[in-house]
């Protein structure tokens, strides 16, 4: 079964509501987990849209 495929700007906000969670103390295993990834996607979607905001993806 296929994953599911996310748009930038989904992918953006979903970082922007990880940095929230690790900056509260949470791991990243744990952010993941709450927001339905795997830790690949995360790292991947922080190495490509890091610090973009929503209007420039």
């Amino acid at each position: 079964m296929p994953g599911k495929r996310m748009t930038p700007e989904q992918s953006i906000g979903l970082l922007r509501q990880a940095e929230v969670d690790l900056a509260h103390g949470r791991t990243v295993g744990e952010v993941c987990r709450g927001l339905g990834v795997s830790e690949a996607s995360f790292y991947r979607w922080r190495t490509e849209y890091g610090g973009l905001k929503v209007d420039q993806a």
